[in-house]
């Protein structure tokens, strides 16, 4: 499996990658989604909500986080990617509320290898996709 900046690899067991057993929201994981809802609904979502779903991500790609935190934090950026949530991402003012309790309540989970280099990775991202003035806006 190819390994770079945008990949998470998942436990290899000696004869194949671990499937982690998640919520049906996994399944609508991919890195390509995440980056397509990301790059296509910022003003909507907020910055902030962004950063911390790409620093989920970034701990996801990390392979010495353990399987059970990859699978806690895989399941709510495919909810955040997912076009069927619990309050439309159409709905204003209020589409994005659920994905930011779920968002946050893995970011909970995460937080112990939430470290300089993630929140740096993903600053990165932002600056990459939004440019610098995104950036500042996180300070």
């Amino acid at each position: 499996m190819r390994r770079d900046e945008d990949t998470i690899d998942m436990e290899y067991d000696g004869t194949g990658y671990k499937k982690a057993d998640v919520d049906k929201f996994a399944k609508n994981y991919s890195e390509r989604g995440l980056f397509d809802k990301i790059t296509g609904n910022v003003k909507k979502a907020g910055l902030s909500l962004i950063y911390k779903a790409l620093q989920l991500f970034y701990v996801a790609k990390n392979p010495n986080v353990p399987m059970k935190i990859r699978a806690a934090i895989i399941a709510p950026l495919g909810y955040f990617i997912s076009p069927i949530d619990f309050i439309p991402d159409l709905v204003p003012i209020m589409g994005y509320t659920d994905d930011a309790a779920i968002i946050a309540t893995a970011m909970v989970i995460a937080q112990a290898y939430v470290n300089e280099e993630v929140k740096r990775s993903a600053r990165e991202k932002i600056r990459s996709l939004f440019g610098d003035d995104a950036v500042a806006e996180l300070d």
